[in-house]
């Protein structure tokens, strides 16, 4: 039997980054960063006013108050950052809007605020020191330093410095494209009159894909029937990062996902020492097969999960969503995770590990406590019922057989 951890290292080597993208800066939302955005140019290159008023000398302002104003002339108005910036002398001043760049020699901007708002002279009544309300070269970045690097999730506020350095461009790796397969003759979509059981995992999966910021794709369940399963895994893969598979890994003889897959890739099918989800599927499969994907040779990894709607969550919990967020891009990819002390205690299995659908409550200062949802000796039979009141999953370790109360026992924090 192959232990939890040897399946995740396999996973995550099949799980390779999706390739980077140069994408235009509105596709990149939500996307990792795949390489460092560096400042081309000085933002601002010139010094630029940071709100309305009246560009001076500091000099010129020396004790000025609203008893004893200083007037200087207004020899110009500027409110177009487009104008060619002149040159002011002392003893003069230039009525400015926000963001135009300062004429040659001011080193001071008045906000209006302070003034009469005088157009031919204006009257300054309060004293400013050199540099007051005007923005340096180089402020939001200098020439050659590195603005955002690369790993980094970008979202509105990222993309909007990356526009103000001039990007229309960034290079990103993508959103992976999961492709997710039902299989099962008994399986039905939800809402459907047709006899047969609801298909819980292509929904379920689907929400879960794209909270782990991939792109899910979701596939009406798929016959057991051989000629029909190859023809829509075999039409899938055009589109597909990565597919996953519910269903179809038991012995029976209608159970017919693993003759399906065999010469489709190289995938190989275990029991891993694992409650629930003993069943698992794994591997890589040749995206030209049936295909003209115009790359031949590229792999597409497949992730072949219980049918069983709880151990199908819990086996993506554990497997599933760490590879997705490696083929992202993301460094942390892994949820969080804590130490809560057991309110109940309860049996584990002996050379297992077991995964407990539970609550979690508590906090950083005053510690954590875990309860199990349902019976945690009998995780095979555990309901989806169960599993949609749980926030985490309590970790059991291959060697230890039974849970006591106040243990502390490792919880993946599934709930913010």
């Amino acid at each position: 039997m192959k232990s939890v951890q040897d399946q995740l290292a396999a996973v995550l080597a099949v799980a390779t980054p999706v390739p980077a993208l140069d994408v235009v800066l509105t596709d990149a939302a939500g996307c990792i960063l795949a390489a460092d955005i560096v400042v081309a140019e000085n933002i601002p290159a010139r010094r630029l006013a940071t709100c309305d008023g009246y560009a001076v000398f500091a000099q010129d302002l020396v004790g000025a108050s609203a008893q004893e104003p200083v007037l200087l002339p207004v020899i110009h108005d500027v409110w177009s950052a487009a104008d060619e910036p002149f040159r002011l002398v002392p003893g003069q001043s230039v009525l400015l809007s926000s963001g135009v760049p300062m004429p040659i020699g001011a080193d001071t901007l008045v906000p209006v605020w302070a003034t009469d708002r005088g157009e031919a002279k204006v009257r300054i009544t309060a004293e400013f020191g050199q540099g007051s309300n005007v923005r340096a070269v180089g402020a939001d970045g200098t020439a050659g330093s590195v603005a955002l690097r690369a790993g980094i999730r970008l979202d509105a506020r990222q993309l909007a410095f990356a526009a103000s350095l001039g990007y229309a461009r960034i290079r990103v790796h993508p959103a992976p494209r999961v492709v997710i397969l039902p299989v099962g003759d008994e399986l039905v979509q939800p809402g459907s009159n047709k006899p047969g059981v609801f298909d819980a995992n292509g929904p379920s999966l689907r929400t879960a894909v794209q909270d782990a910021g991939a792109i899910a794709i979701q596939v009406a369940p798929v016959s057991d029937d051989q000629a029909r399963l190859r023809d829509a895994i075999e039409d899938q893969l055009v589109r597909a990062d990565l597919l996953i598979t519910t269903g179809g890994l038991s012995e029976g003889s209608h159970d017919t996902l693993k003759d399906v897959l065999a010469p489709l890739g190289t995938v190989r099918f275990d029991h891993v020492a694992m409650i629930p989800g003993r069943n698992q599927g794994l591997g890589t499969l040749y995206a030209g097969i049936g295909v003209d994907t115009g790359a031949p040779g590229d792999t597409i990894p497949v992730f072949s999960l219980p049918g069983h709607p709880v151990a199908a969550q819990i086996s993506y919990e554990v497997f599933v969503r760490p590879a997705l967020r490696a083929m992202a891009g993301y460094t942390e990819i892994y949820r969080p995770s804590v130490a809560a002390h057991a309110a109940v205690g309860w049996r584990s299995p002996a050379g297992i590990r077991q995964f407990v659908p539970a609550t979690l409550v508590g906090t950083p200062e005053e510690g954590y406590q875990v309860t199990p949802v349902g019976d945690p000796t009998r995780l095979e039979e555990l309901s989806m019922a169960a599993l949609a009141g749980a926030n985490a999953l309590a970790v059991v370790s291959e060697g230890d057989t039974e849970v006591r109360f106040g243990d502390r026992v490792h919880c993946l924090v599934l709930e913010a």
